[in-house]
């Protein structure tokens, strides 16, 4: 990685560019996008002609929202109730009518309820790791490695296989940033850094800005001056970068640089200003809330694939005091999300995935809480084709087991793939030219397409 600096000393800048007096070759800013690969990978692609998707196969959508739900949901008490189970598995919610005949879902989830017509509800997630990392890596990458994440997440092997040819944006942003436990999970493994996502920032911050895209005011002259001399140190290192694997050529580089760093479509992607306070306050003025605005923000604008990282779902302990806090905001987020791309027309073409590493244990534990458990959660699509108050699958009387059609992390991937037109059978290479297949197990889950 090359570093571009200006001065001998670090300051603070005065133009709102980064935080440090320098453009970094490989990354822009602390936002994790790999600039020069993204570069790259643009020359890559243009010079195939075509994204390695295979010919002819007919997308079922354009766009991809995945909201990660870290820690692992309830599935006792959101959408998957036991009002028949003892005591001790039950819960303290009560069901109620959604307006899907015969479904009930979780008290603390009105507005779900409401919206559960435009939604596919799988009741029968399942896989047999407990463990947050190894799991997480899992089901956002559907294939099983190490929790040190052996394998690109779904993101990622979209962002490879469609491209970046004619964008301004990422194909691959994640909402506030990747998940993260004890190190960052969901990343893009051997791909390589120009098929991270790009870390948006959290949009429900005061005055949210992404570094380096959103001047909010006009550029004074010495500010102007100041972007061009770092966009024209670039140019002095030409020579030292030409052949590099991160940038294809300068000419490239440069002006995708600009583009990136001066575009107003960049600028009004990210703009939450732009939004009506009304629709703002529909969606909640919670992180989650706001990156979900921002995320549709986002697809409307062409952007492949965003993960919300929606955490904090890990209750070990008092989880109704937990979740009583929690369901709230995720059924404000989570229903403005599904009716306003239904309102604009946007769900027919972007598929939306909700769900976590795992469930939680049938019974409550000593501290009021439930446990990691592998063997059963619930699971969200919608759009992008998905059949509209379908409910798939189903776990015996005290949500321990799936005992009707289990859907694996591997099925999950299957089933983005397929339906943003990826192949199934796509070879991927490691740096050493090792081929990889997207995935070694699963298949698209076919019962969730009209």
């Amino acid at each position: 990685m090359l570093d571009i600096s200006l001065h001998r000393k670090h300051h603070r800048r005065c133009d709102g560019l980064a935080r440090r007096d320098f453009l970094r070759i490989g990354a822009l800013g602390p936002l994790g996008l790999s600039l020069g690969g993204l570069l790259r990978a643009q020359s890559l692609m243009a010079a195939s002609g075509a994204p390695s998707a295979h010919a002819g196969r007919r997308a079922k959508a354009k766009s991809v929202i995945l909201v990660y739900l870290g820690g692992g949901m309830s599935h006792h008490d959101t959408f998957d109730l036991k009002p028949d189970a003892p005591d001790d598995v039950r819960g303290q919610y009560n069901s109620i009518k959604s307006n899907v005949p015969g479904l009930r879902i979780s008290e603390k989830l009105p507005m779900m309820a409401q919206v559960m017509d435009k939604v596919a509800l799988v009741r029968s997630g399942a896989h047999n790791n407990d463990h947050h990392e190894t799991a997480t890596n899992w089901v956002l990458s559907g294939r099983f490695g190490s929790a040190f994440g052996d394998y690109p997440a779904i993101g990622a092997v979209v962002a490879h296989e469609t491209g970046f040819v004619g964008r301004v944006l990422p194909p691959y942003v994640a909402i506030p940033k990747n998940p993260s436990f004890s190190w960052e999970l969901g990343r893009s493994a051997y791909l390589g850094g120009r098929y991270e996502s790009f870390r948006a920032g959290d949009p429900n911050d005061a005055n949210y800005k992404v570094q380096d895209l959103t001047p909010v005011e006009p550029l004074t002259d010495r500010q102007t001056a100041r972007r061009k001399t770092l966009l024209g140190a670039i140019d002095t290192l030409s020579a030292r970068v030409q052949g590099d694997d991160q940038v294809a050529t300068y000419d490239e580089y440069h002006q995708r640089a600009a583009n990136m760093i001066l575009s107003p479509e960049a600028q009004a992607a990210f703009d939450m200003d732009r939004e009506k306070p009304e629709m703002r306050d529909r969606y909640g003025r919670s992180t989650f809330g706001q990156a979900a605005l921002l995320s549709r923000r986002l697809v409307e604008r062409g952007v492949k694939f965003v993960t919300i990282n929606y955490g904090g779902w890990d209750h070990h302990g008092k989880i109704f005091e937990g979740l009583d806090k929690k369901l709230p905001e995720f059924d404000r987020g989570f229903s403005a999300l599904i009716q306003d791309l239904h309102d604009t027309g946007l769900l027919n073409d972007t598929l939306v995935v909700a769900f976590g590493e795992f469930g939680r244990t049938p019974k409550i534990n000593k501290d009021a809480g439930r446990d990691h458990w592998g063997r059963a959660a619930s699971l969200l699509f919608a759009g992008g084709g998905v059949r509209s108050g379908f409910v798939l699958g189903e776990t015996d009387r005290t949500g321990t087991d799936v005992t009707d059609r289990p859907v694996a992390p591997g099925d999950v991937a299957a089933t983005i793939y397929d339906a943003l037109g990826i192949d199934l059978g796509t070879e991927l290479h490691t740096p050493d030219g090792r081929p990889v297949g997207i995935l070694d197990t699963g298949a698209p889950v076919n019962e969730l397409f009209a």
